[in-house]
């Protein structure tokens, strides 16, 4: 097989194992908490351990590869990642299990950046956008599926299979890795920033934790506000640190490319919104609607069907239209998709819900295609490993923060309805909020250039170039 089809199948399959992980748990929680002597609700320790993790070493991971080699460090992350998943399923204690989450965290901050990372280095731009096609389809598909397959082996098996299925998946990973993946490192080693690494990984945790529990009631507000304002000071003290280091954890320099910027800012904005769905979803589903968790997921699974569906489209899609025509339309289609949601009722026939979620799942993964592609369209081959820690940072904050605004917003629409336990229609309006900050994008993705990324999308490329001197077609009509 082809290295530019195998490398990204490769990290497409690390990256499902670490999306599915981190979300499978959750309907199996009763039954490990019962299992190893504890309570859910202090199992929730587990679910934050991982989260913690995973944000403080995100920032270190483009100065290890360079250092060490991106085969090196990706296979690392694997072999952490079922190491922690082994922990997992032997632990008898809330310590054990704990300490355990916090491993696969570790393996987990490396394998999704480095994976990046290597494809953008290994990949010619030209192919780049159908290999990200592949790493984009688990981010979206993993939190769709992770609950109702949780769920399932829990119900059929023991929970120990939920981690010990990653045993053979992650030694497959390995053994492909091992043959397929060049050990790429920078030829100049930077020193590593160790007050940055510290500053931004506990801003990263202060902010990814914080907004992650808020409106959960799993912890008293005052902690919740604690631990957000806490991770906003520790990030200001970052940006201090930055100006005054040559060479920082995260270089945000790169956010004077336009592209860069669209992307990461941009998609910031976009996932706040489309984050919410994985949340809000099953909830409305579940508790609204009465179905059950199994039932709910089959639902649910639509959307990640219309994810796998996108990949051999995004290609073609944006060679005919470009990033910033499809950002900007795409950006709307997805909200408007997202906010119908908000219109299911108990009596909306399964087909329908089915339908919109089909097609809203493809124009989502088209969009973070786009924006995970579009993120690298003008960065230097020797600075890809800072832009893909960056971009990790970014999207786990969204993640984080996308999950917090849903649950917000179902919170405060409960509270002006005085329902004490929440209902369908609690539901409803957070969707129409979340499709709202979602459409908000398009401020970012309005900037971009009408020929951004056209290397990378090919848009224009082939187009023949005007030779008489008094050409006055408009700019954007030669891309």
């Amino acid at each position: 097989m082809r290295r530019d089809r195998i490398v990204p199948l490769i990290i497409a399959v690390a990256l499902f194992m670490e999306n599915m992980d981190s979300t499978v748990i959750a309907t199996s929680l009763p039954a490990i908490a019962a299992d190893i002597g504890t309570n859910p609700l202090a199992l929730k320790l587990a679910v934050t351990s991982y989260l913690l993790s995973l944000a403080v070493f995100i920032p270190a991971s483009g100065w290890t590869a360079d250092r060490f080699g991106a085969r090196t460090v990706f296979r690392a992350a694997i072999a952490v990642f079922m190491i922690g998943s082994i922990g997992c399923a032997l632990s008898s204690t809330l310590t054990d299990f704990v300490f355990a989450r916090i491993l696969q965290g570790m393996g987990g901050a490396m394998m999704s950046p480095v994976g990046r990372m290597v494809l953008v280095r290994t990949i010619s731009k030209r192919e780049l956008v159908s290999a990200m096609a592949w790493v984009t389809t688990p981010a979206l598909i993993g939190p769709v599926i992770g609950p109702p397959v949780g769920g399932f082996i829990t119900t059929y098996a023991t929970w120990h299979w939920i981690f010990l299925i990653n045993i053979p998946i992650g030694l497959l990973g390995i053994f492909l890795t091992t043959r397929y993946i060049e050990n790429i490192r920078a030829e100049k080693h930077e020193p590593f920033d160790i007050a940055g690494m510290v500053y931004a990984g506990f801003g990263i945790a202060g902010l990814a934790f914080g907004l992650s529990v808020a409106g959960l009631n799993f912890l008293p507000w005052t902690v919740v506000a604690a631990l957000v304002v806490g991770g906003a000071a520790f990030i200001v003290a970052y940006l201090v640190h930055a100006k005054r280091t040559p060479v920082p954890a995260l270089d945000l320099s790169l956010f004077r490319l336009s592209t860069f910027r669209a992307a990461v800012v941009g998609g910031f904005v976009f996932r706040l919104g489309i984050g919410a769905l994985p949340f809000l979803l099953p909830l409305m589903l579940q508790l609204g609607f009465g179905l059950s968790p199994f039932h709910s997921g089959l639902i649910t699974f639509a959307s990640a069907a219309g994810a796998m569906g996108m990949k051999a489209a995004a290609s073609s899609l944006l060679r005919r239209f470009g990033f910033r025509n499809i950002l900007l339309t795409n950006a709307g289609i997805s909200a408007v998709l997202l906010a119908a949601c908000g219109l299911f009722t108990a009596a909306t026939p399964a087909l329908i819900m089915l339908g919109i979620l089909l097609v809203g799942g493809f124009f989502r993964s088209l969009q973070f295609t786009s924006i995970n592609t579009l993120a690298y369209a003008e960065v230097e081959h020797e600075r890809v490993s800072r832009a893909t820690s960056l971009v990790a940072v970014g999207q786990q904050l969204a993640m984080s923060s996308g999950v917090a605004v849903g649950a917000l917003a179902v919170d405060l629409v409960a509270a002006w309805h005085g329902h004490a336990t929440l209902v369908a229609s609690d539901f409803q309006p957070a969707f129409f909020v979340v499709a709202a900050i979602s459409l908000l994008s398009v401020l970012f993705f309005i900037q971009l250039p009408h020929d951004a990324g056209a290397e990378i999308s090919g848009r224009g490329l082939l187009a023949p170039k005007a030779t008489a001197p008094s050409d006055r077609s408009p700019p954007d009509a030669k891309n």
